[in-house]
């Protein structure tokens, strides 16, 4: 397949990543045509897990404060409760994901790795799913959270858990596929309007 020819493609992702929420997407996303870049919080290696069992060893690329949005056409984030947790709290991989998000390039996130797009004030009026517990965060961000295998909202695609992979790698190819979605960017300034708002607000 050449779907993605000629596109380049992030996985972003670090230590406690779930592995087949890695793999799995990477392999589909090549075999439609795309260059892919493990990008993580630094480059060398770092673990996979199984769920709570140690699985492969995976070395990153490029350190994803040496990234920029503009060298790529999209990004996946793998889930995992280790590795979601640590890329929320790293200010460059916040930044890059909110930065693709801004330029309206599909983002593609599947498990734990939704956490990110909370941290990122990304999901702000956004239909999205998750793993379901992190239902409140989503809610709280602003996100309308919903139980489905996948949704897709204008180049956001997340999915619940490694049985919605098939959907999850179908819908991202279709997604990187089409490109920018105006939406998704739409909804990036939106948001950045409502956050410099309330940051005024605060300072009165």
């Amino acid at each position: 397949m050449s779907q993605l020819q000629g596109k380049t493609i992030a996985f972003l992702a670090t230590e406690g990543v779930e592995q087949v929420e890695l793999t799995e997407p990477r392999q589909a996303v090549e075999e439609a045509g795309a260059r892919t870049v493990l990008v993580s919080l630094q480059e060398g290696g770092f673990q996979g897990f199984d769920h709570l069992d140690k699985a492969d060893t995976f070395t990153a690329e490029r350190a994803v404060k040496d990234c920029s949005a503009d060298e790529f056409d999209g990004v996946v984030i793998p889930g995992g409760v280790a590795n979601g947790d640590f890329l929320r709290a790293d200010a460059d991989a916040v930044r890059f994901v909110r930065d693709l998000v801004a330029q309206g390039k599909p983002v593609a996130s599947i498990c734990h790795g939704p956490w990110i797009l909370a941290e990122a004030d990304v999901v702000r009026g956004r239909r999205v799913t998750s793993y379901p517990s992190l239902k409140t965060d989503l809610r709280n961000a602003g996100a309308e959270w919903v139980d489905e295998e996948v949704v897709v909202d204008s180049g956001l695609v997340t999915s619940r858990r490694p049985d919605d992979l098939p959907a999850f790698c179908a819908k991202a190819i279709e997604e990187f596929a089409e490109g920018r979605h105006e939406g998704q960017a739409a909804a990036a300034d939106r948001d950045a309007r409502v956050q410099t708002g309330v940051e005024a607000a605060g300072g009165r």
